[in-house]
């Protein structure tokens, strides 16, 4: 395994730092979705981040550990779906669904094997959400990051490089749904009055490429 090879450990702590700073910042997702959206995105995304840290661990526990990245991934997708409510289950869980179908049962993922995953993620989260970039929503911080990070990988830089700029990518597509008019979910029933408001959405995704960047392409 080279350096930046993204095996079945590295997404394992790919996903436990995400459900990490999820938690840390639960109580500003909430503040951020009471603007907006129904005031429940911080305290759902932490239920289910939490529900799926604990089957991570009880499938280790019971001998039964999750060996190729795609088995992973899909047991995140599934108990996402199964754990968090609202608009975000169905879209955090088909992301990760999506990128479990696309790693396949492998032990470990290539550079570009890993931004091919997370593409296939977008993908299924904007035929979910049937939202597209500028609607005000999770996909405008996801789409920049995986543009980014597929460019990044094309031109060269390793996996840590390329992440970092996914992420700065990331945090400034979440930056630029301020502005915006929702267009999809529970804020575009507010119309006008959701502009000025950051996405909640956009910015647990933030958090989701920041913990990749953190965690991913160079070990531990």
């Amino acid at each position: 395994m080279t350096d930046t090879s993204v095996d079945v450990e590295a997404l394992d702590r790919w996903i436990r730092r995400f459900a990490e700073e999820v938690s840390k910042n639960k109580d500003l997702l909430t503040d951020l979705d009471s603007a907006i959206g129904d005031a429940d995105h911080g305290s759902n995304m932490d239920r289910g981040m939490s529900a799926t840290v604990a089957a991570l661990d009880e499938a280790s526990s019971q001998g039964r550990p999750l060996t190729t990245a795609g088995a992973l991934l899909k047991t995140v997708g599934m108990t996402v779906v199964s754990s968090i409510g609202g608009a975000s289950g169905p879209l955090y869980g088909t992301l990760f669904l999506r990128m479990g179908t696309s790693a396949g049962d492998v032990e470990a993922l290539d550079d570009a094997g890993f931004s091919a995953a997370l593409t296939a993620g977008l993908a299924g989260v904007v035929a979910r959400g049937k939202a597209e970039l500028g609607d005000k929503t999770m996909c405008d911080a996801l789409a920049p990051a995986c543009a980014a990070l597929d460019a990044s990988l094309a031109g060269g830089a390793g996996l840590s490089e390329a992440l970092a700029v996914a992420a700065t990518s990331a945090d400034t597509g979440r930056d630029a749904t301020i502005p915006m008019l929702a267009r999809k979910g529970r804020a575009s029933y507010l119309g006008e009055r959701s502009i000025g408001h950051q996405d909640p959405g956009a910015t647990s995704v933030a958090l989701l490429v920041n913990a990749a960047a953190a965690t991913l392409g160079s070990r531990p």
